[in-house]
């Protein structure tokens, strides 16, 4: 491809990043889709960043009308798309992303449990930069402390279905523990150049003496006895605890935590993926410096307790001599939702405290996503909390609002009348229908249809026990839909039709009350968020529901239909 192909190409994606951005087009994301879009031109790289940035230098003069009338004129499908991508509440730009050929992003859970609720800020974080630049999204797990963190097989399935659900790409994926032969070869080079050393030392006596910032006797040793030391570490005759590698840092840092810090170490036991294959792990600031390097990590979004890590890992960066990629602080996020940690849910499984880990009680996404908390609403609500380097509380009540907007369209109404009681009336002379809306603000969805018949003068319906405890003898209560009726008497519960005008009811101050013809509905219970379970009787509609499906029983709540038969539903809120 000539030049002139390639000044047309950039001039195309400086134009489209300009109107994206302000009216100023940054290097590094035009750069990143002509390379990945023509990745040919990689050997050419140094001659297409100086086409680049000759292009952006002279599309950055341009107003933003005349960056507009270009890529109306010129390229009208990607005004369509950027048009789309403004509809969305958006995040803060990244910084210095012209220090990068591509926006890459990573993930990288350690899959000794399901991802939680906490765990869906740094991934929508990930995946809306990756997005916004037209990067790549890494998800990387990190397996690699079978003894500390054992692995969980099914978890490397569950957390990619998680992703999926949330609506994220995942455009690369790597396993730590698949890449042990890497960290070696890693590990022999610092060695070799002196910048680590294999550390046979009592762990007691290596903390006194860098407590007293001292060198241990093994730092000093040449690299020839540190190599022949690490190859007893890989075969033997060295056992667990008995040598570790440490990366050479500054004895004299206020910080104890960054002086001469453990890289590798021998482990005993079996890796669920790999078995007794290997004996030697990485630590994690090892196996993460080294990935976020070979992986070509452009901005690392992690939580501000791994400043320390972030420390550690500059120091493998400076004795490699790569550059560190750029790091976003952000704070932790409170929730008020139900038990995050992982450790304390396996725990309460063991215990039989939690039936799954999916269990209401959870702050998991397998547990939200069963109670019908939507993507869309994780996704929302991380974007409203942005990549900020304080901690935020989020309370289940500002969940369940932005939820509420997200299924308050789709979500149909039925009536579940739960715990029932008989209520008895008399004076109902012929059937009476009600036509009840299956959405009251759409019509063309239609209406579901209940029966009231008559048998010699009286009609029985249930209500809710919680309703029948509230009504006296004289009030008036609204079946809604239907009439009014009289209470006559309340053991048992018994009444008289009363009038069939809506208005009247609430002339008269009665409360409008759901029901179900006593002659049907379908059995069904309700999961509450505490786990208990909510009895019944749903609407004979219901049976016609599938899985998943987020409806609406009308003043009872939303819930997340989980079976059909026997009909099982999750209360989601409100």
């Amino acid at each position: 491809m000539g030049s002139d192909k390639i000044k047309g190409a950039a001039l195309k994606y400086a134009v489209y990043n300009a109107a994206s951005h302000g009216g100023e087009a940054q290097m590094g994301p035009v750069i990143g889709r002509i390379l990945g879009e023509l990745p040919h031109l990689r050997e050419r790289a140094k001659e297409v960043t100086a086409i680049v940035g000759e292009v952006v230098g002279d599309v950055n003069s341009w107003s933003p009308e005349r960056q507009r009338q270009v890529l109306e004129e010129r390229w009208p499908e990607l005004l369509e798309k950027r048009k789309r991508v403004e509809e969305k509440k958006r995040l803060p730009p990244l910084q210095n992303v012209d220090r990068f050929r591509e926006v890459r992003t990573r993930f990288a859970p350690n899959p000794d449990g399901p991802l939680h609720l906490g765990s869906a800020e740094p991934i929508i974080f990930c995946d809306e930069y990756a997005k916004m630049y037209d990067g790549k999204f890494i998800l990387r797990f990190e397996d690699t402390s079978p003894d500390v963190k054992a692995p969980i097989e099914e978890m490397y399935t569950w957390i990619q279905e998680d992703l999926d659900w949330l609506g994220v790409k995942v455009d690369e994926l790597y396993i730590q523990s698949d890449r042990l032969e890497i960290y070696y070869g890693y590990a022999k080079r610092l060695i070799k150049k002196g910048s680590a050393y294999v550390c046979t030392c009592e762990p007691a006596a290596f903390k006194e003496l860098y407590m007293a910032k001292e060198a241990c006797p093994c730092r000093d040793l040449p690299p020839e006895v540190h190599l022949e030391r690490w190859k007893m570490m890989l075969n033997g005759p060295y056992m667990k605890g008995d040598a570790v590698v440490r990366i050479k840092t500054d004895l004299d840092h206020p910080n104890p935590a960054l002086r001469d810090w453990p890289a590798l170490r021998i482990t005993s036991g079996p890796h669920p993926r790999q078995g007794s294959k290997y004996r030697v792990w990485p630590l994690y600031n090892f196996s993460c410096s080294v990935d976020d390097h070979e992986m070509e990590v452009s901005h690392i979004i992690r939580g501000k307790e791994h400043e320390v890590n972030t420390e550690r890992q500059r120091y493998i960066y400076r004795h490699m001599g790569w550059e560190y990629p750029e790091i976003i602080n952000i704070g932790r996020l409170g929730l008020e939702v139900g038990v995050l940690s992982k450790s304390v849910i396996r725990r309460g499984l063991e215990d039989g405290i939690y039936e799954s880990w999916d269990d209401p009680r959870l702050g998991t996404l397998k547990a939200l996503r069963r109670r019908g908390l939507q993507p869309e609403t994780i996704r929302g609500i991380m974007i409203q909390v942005g990549p900020k380097p304080i901690n935020a509380a989020l309370s289940w009540a500002q969940i369940a609002s932005i939820n509420r907007r997200n299924i308050e369209e789709k979500a149909n109404r039925y009536y579940f009348v739960d715990d029932p009681a008989l209520l008895a009336i008399s004076g109902v002379d012929e059937e009476h229908l009600a036509n009840l809306p299956l959405h009251p603000d759409h019509a063309d969805r239609g209406t579901r249809t209940l029966r009231v018949v008559s048998y010699n003068g009286q009609a029985v319906v249930n209500i809710s026990k919680s309703d029948a405890a509230e009504l006296r003898p004289s009030s008036i209560v609204r079946l809604m839909g239907l009439f009014n009726v009289e209470i006559v008497g309340t053991d048992p519960l018994r009444g008289r039709l009363h009038s069939l005008d809506r208005q009247e009811a609430r002339g008269a101050g009665a409360p409008f009350i759901h029901w179900l013809p006593a002659d049907t509905g379908i059995k069904a219970e309700v999961v509450m968020p505490d786990a208990s379970v909510v009895k019944g009787l749903a609407g004979q509609g219901c049976a016609g529901l599938k899985v998943d499906d987020i409806i609406q029983f009308e003043r009872f709540g939303f819930v997340r239909v989980d079976r059909i038969e026997p009909f099982k539903a999750y209360f989601t809120h409100r």
